[in-house]
């Protein structure tokens, strides 16, 4: 809880006119944030050029958050709508060269290492990969962007029953999966 304490202390610095606040901001939840994104555009520079524009949000448009939700639930809200308005905009099939597809999985290999370091955790991300969207959006936001099922319910837009009942669900899919792969607890 520290943290988006924090994050919301650093963001009315900002506000006040002290600019270094900012980059404590950023370096709270930019991985966290870009690592949410990917999951929706699944190109780590599109997540990261989206993820910017959710900061550059803050700074011009300082009015918009009211401090009513912790700034990381705010940011996550503002990434989710990005990355959703990017994947209607860009649905339909593009041609990507055979160099240019081995290059970018080479980067997000890149960080998905980065980020999932041991084999348990590449299983779990696996196994997350082929859970629905909304489950995985949800695990996501609750144990990796370490948000409240109130928090997360309001970057997906439902009630906390329905995000314990979603995670519930999306834990038991995930454990399943792991097991049938040969993972125990």
């Amino acid at each position: 809880m520290e943290m988006v304490e924090s994050m919301e202390q650093n963001y009315r610095r900002f506000l006040a006119g002290e600019e270094s606040a900012f980059d404590e901001i950023i370096d709270a939840c930019h991985e966290s944030l870009i690592f949410f994104i990917q999951r929706y555009v699944r190109s780590l520079d599109e997540a990261e050029d989206i993820a910017e524009d959710c900061f550059v949000e803050l700074i011009v448009h300082p009015h918009r958050y009211n401090f009513s939700v912790s700034l990381k639930t705010y940011l996550f809200t503002v990434a989710r709508n990005k990355a959703v308005d990017y994947v209607r905009h860009h649905a339909a099939l593009r041609v990507t060269s055979l160099d240019e597809c081995t290059e970018k999985s080479a980067e997000f290999e890149s960080f998905e290492n980065e980020m999932l370091r041991d084999a348990r955790h590449k299983a779990v991300h696996e196994a997350m990969g082929r859970l629905p969207e909304d489950q995985r959006t949800a695990l996501h936001l609750i144990y990796f962007a370490e948000m409240s099922y109130e928090e997360a319910g309001k970057v997906m837009r439902k009630n906390r029953k329905q995000m314990e009942n979603l995670t519930y669900r999306a834990r038991k899919e995930l454990r399943a999966i792991l097991t049938e792969e040969g993972w125990r607890d």
